[in-house]
């Protein structure tokens, strides 16, 4: 495993710990754009993040999201990208807040990003990537088999 991968997997759980135990505010531990997490549309969300219009789709971002989820309340999506992206975000079209997760890389971080959602349908999911000041995207539609939203 890479060393600089392995190092911020293990601050980010030391910074998950220090603020579930009080020891660190959710302010210091990071910053929360909470009009993104409650926008409803792709589109929405890329605006709020200081985009314009749909993002242009790309070869250079791949979705890692499986065909079929059995449990929709623990989906394993990953973005990767070849570009020198600063951001990255991971959509759900039929959640009720389309953003999932959003992630800011630090100058140097491998661009790639990993982690599990929840869906309460079938729905696409989206890899959005900022580049260069510019967002690209990919999607993927998953099926859900047991909904994970009361489903």
């Amino acid at each position: 495993m890479n060393q600089q991968r392995r190092t911020l997997m293990q601050l980010t759980a030391l910074v998950g710990l220090m603020a579930s135990t009080g020891l660190m505010t959710q302010a210091e531990a990071a910053t929360w754009n909470e009009a993104a997490f409650k926008a409803k549309t792709l589109d929405d969300v890329v605006k709020v993040l200081g985009g314009s219009g749909t993002p242009a789709m790309s070869d250079a971002v791949t979705l890692r999201a499986p065909d079929i989820a059995e449990n929709g309340a623990v989906v394993p999506v990953g973005v990767e990208t070849t570009l020198k992206a600063t951001h990255m975000a991971i959509l759900v079209e039929k959640n009720p807040s389309a953003l999932a997760a959003m992630f800011e890389l630090p100058a140097g971080a491998e661009p790639f990003a990993s982690t599990r959602v929840k869906m309460g349908q079938t729905s696409n999911i989206y890899g959005v990537v900022k580049a260069d000041g510019k967002w690209f995207m990919t999607s993927k539609e998953v099926k859900v088999t047991l909904g994970g939203c009361g489903g």
